[in-house]
């Protein structure tokens, strides 16, 4: 008889969307519900997507809301979980850029994330995502032409090289407060680079301090890895380096969680040995940005609280299998390693 994982397991709340709107008192109860369903369920953390502002924004006063946001959930009884942050960089804001302005600007917003993910993580909390480079902009010529292959790794190299020192200064600004950053690899289809694990630790390698690191996502791995091999040496790499901070587990499609194109045995049997951190659950509904953004055909799973029932099912349904089809899969591979 199969058993359960004792793992740490956290949920996405890119379920329910992709900006907590931290001013907003109404909205607050509902994310408190959320949390509060499934913390009941089982989940030992949530992960909370940090939605960027705009260009010229008041990072102090945004701070600052995330302060009120984190009191509310403290009152409600649901603080004592942890929380981790989903962060990515826009063009506005942009420390790969080769101008020194938009590099600065891009190094503020980024630390007032890492200040929002102390604020709402408290000790050790990891802040992930695709904040190395922007998500989703693709590089052109002067001329409008869209740049790829060779020429486009050749334009990246340069942007990692350019985005160096303030990345550092990130860095040491995340020790300050007790931050992990952890840069998620993001399939090509999405976004130019960095695309591939290898790339983020060849980016890392100059970096000594180990607050630094990489997150994995099976989905990002199953879809854009260069193979079985190449997961494996990946892996091992992150992992000798300290740098193997958090594992998103998705499902390729980017839906449920359950009989879906997960490789288990594949995954899992290299990540239990060597990865101690949190596994976080994350499913994309279709709900603002992300139907658009990313495609989606499929229906939304509906949201308790906040949509009618509809026949696709319910995000908490959805979210109860996947825990605990992903315990079952950690206790398979502890039971015959």
């Amino acid at each position: 008889m199969t058993t359960t994982s004792s793992r740490d397991i956290y949920f996405s709340f890119f379920m329910f969307t992709a900006d907590l709107r931290p001013d907003d008192e109404a909205y607050s109860r509902i994310l408190i519900e959320h949390c509060r369903a499934l913390k009941d369920m089982g989940y030992t953390g949530f992960d909370v997507h940090i939605a960027p502002q705009p260009v010229g924004g008041d990072h102090a006063l945004e701070v600052a809301s995330y302060v009120e946001l984190k009191n509310r959930f403290d009152l409600a009884g649901v603080g004592d979980v942890p929380f981790t942050t989903n962060v990515g960089t826009t063009q506005g804001f942009d420390i790969t850029s080769p101008y020194k302005e938009q590099r600065a600007q891009a190094l503020a917003y980024l630390k007032s994330r890492v200040d929002i993910t102390a604020i709402l993580g408290g000790d050790a909390a990891i802040m992930s995502g695709p904040f190395l480079y922007p998500y989703g902009v693709f590089p052109v010529t002067d001329d409008g032409e869209p740049i790829w292959s060779d020429a486009l790794q050749d334009w990246m190299a340069q942007r990692y090289v350019t985005a160096r020192s303030s990345f550092a200064e990130l860095v040491e600004h995340a020790v300050t407060k007790n931050v992990t950053l952890a840069i998620e690899p993001v399939k090509s289809w999405e976004t130019p680079g960095p695309n591939m694990v290898s790339e983020v630790l060849d980016f890392l390698d100059s970096f000594e301090s180990r607050p630094a690191g990489v997150a994995l996502d099976t989905a990002q791995v199953v879809m854009e890895s260069q193979g079985p091999q190449s997961f494996r040496r990946n892996v091992a790499r992150a992992s000798a380096q300290h740098r193997l901070h958090y594992v998103h587990v998705s499902a390729p499609d980017r839906g449920a969680v359950g009989d879906a194109w997960i490789p288990w045995d594949l995954l899992l049997r290299e990540l239990e040995p060597v990865f101690r951190g949190p596994y976080l659950v994350e499913v994309f509904n279709a709900v603002p940005p992300f139907d658009s953004s990313m495609r989606m055909s499929r229906g939304r799973f509906w949201r308790p609280g906040e949509d009618d029932p509809t026949p696709y099912g319910s995000a908490y349904d959805v979210a109860a299998t996947a825990l605990t089809t992903l315990q079952e899969q950690l206790a398979a591979v502890a039971q015959h390693p």
